[in-house]
């Protein structure tokens, strides 16, 4: 009787193996497959997972999808008949990767099931740095970290300092001036001449009192290297915010401050055609002690003129921004800002905001 039912459990474990079979049937070598260790400079790594067609008719494969932008592949196009060899190849670039990476491979056939998930992982050592890799920005025969110093936020009454990184990879000397320095700016490269391979500094001292200007500021500073300023094309931008001090009011003196507060800070002008003229006037009190003074007014763009017509707003009084937004050349939706920056401690700087649609004329015949 056990010899009968074992006999029978093989017969019917035959019948479904035959049946799973019968049709187009895949049989991976491998799904997974792990690369190791690879350099980040060394090009592209690949592998080939293979499959057999374990069926009864050819097998097709309709679609290959990787996880990722960094893996290409290659695939079987022809159908591949019953017993016959496939593969599909996935091919890994390691730049910009580096760490461990686990990517994968989607693979749709006319088989059941119809999609397989192929897998691989591989670790990505980085490349060694070299010089230019750590100073990426080249201006001539000198190379920097970066161009741009951002000083950030400074009070009117203050000296801010920075430095920009550079080097001179060159095989000669590189001596580093400036023209056309505003007085406000100090600037200097430490040291002024570079030996090949020296590293230095460019340092800076800004004067924010000497400025005499608030909000976002930018100046552009012209190099020279070897006496060469190529036209100006040779440059460094410095930024810096700034703002006033108020730090050093006492409690009496905040109580009796000017204090700025709008109507509305945002205006819609809902949908206009392009070419249309917007004029809105954004109005204001002084609900402070003392006078409000409207010290700068500064549109997001062109496109945006601010008029102050009184700049200084007595206790109690009302004044106006008249703002007048030109849309010729603009299209779709809108958003401008105004900064206006004043000398009430509670709220120096305000934002208020265009908004709306400008739509296209109608250019088409009218009957």
């Amino acid at each position: 009787m056990k010899r009968v039912l074992i006999f029978i459990v093989l017969l019917v474990a035959n019948i479904l193996i035959y049946a799973q079979q019968k049709g187009p049937n895949i049989s991976w070598d491998a799904t997974t497959y792990n690369f190791g260790d690879v350099k980040e400079e060394g090009g592209k790594v690949s592998h080939k997972f293979i499959f057999t067609n374990t069926g009864s008719e050819p097998v097709v494969i309709n679609n290959v999808r990787p996880s990722c932008g960094c893996t290409t592949l290659d695939y079987t196009k022809a159908p591949v008949p019953p017993g016959g060899k496939g593969f599909v190849t996935a091919a890994f670039d390691p730049r910009r990767r580096v760490g461990k990476n686990s990517k994968s491979v989607t693979v749709t056939t006319n088989t059941t099931p119809s999609t397989t998930i192929l897998r691989f992982t591989v670790n990505v050592l980085p490349k060694p740095r070299t010089l230019e890799d750590d100073y990426p920005r080249v201006m001539g025969e000198l190379r920097l970290k970066t161009n741009h110093l951002a000083l950030m936020k400074i009070k009117d009454n203050d000296i801010k300092e920075g430095k920009l990184d550079i080097v001179n990879t060159q095989d000669h000397d590189l001596t580093i001036g400036f023209k056309n320095v505003p007085p406000y700016i100090q600037i200097e490269a430490v040291p002024s001449t570079l030996k090949p391979k020296q590293k230095g500094q460019i340092r800076v001292k800004y004067d924010a009192h000497k400025k005499g200007d608030y909000g976002f500021l930018l100046d552009r500073i012209p190099v020279s290297i070897n006496g060469n300023t190529n036209n100006n094309r040779y440059s460094i931008s410095i930024s810096a915010t700034i703002v006033e001090d108020f730090s050093k009011l006492t409690p009496q003196q905040l109580a009796k401050a000017p204090k700025i507060e709008f109507e509305q800070k945002t205006f819609n002008f809902d949908t206009i055609t392009r070419g249309e003229i917007i004029n809105h006037v954004f109005k204001f009190k002084n609900t402070g002690k003392s006078d409000l003074i409207i010290r700068k007014t500064k549109a997001s763009c062109g496109c945006t003129i601010v008029e102050a017509p009184e700049t200084v707003i007595k206790p109690g009084k009302k004044g106006e921004l008249k703002v007048r937004f030109n849309s010729a050349g603009k299209r779709n939706r809108q958003n401008k800002s105004i900064t206006v920056i004043t000398n009430s401690p509670s709220m120096s700087q305000v934002v208020l905001r265009i908004t709306g649609f400008v739509k296209e004329p109608n250019t088409g015949n009218q009957k």
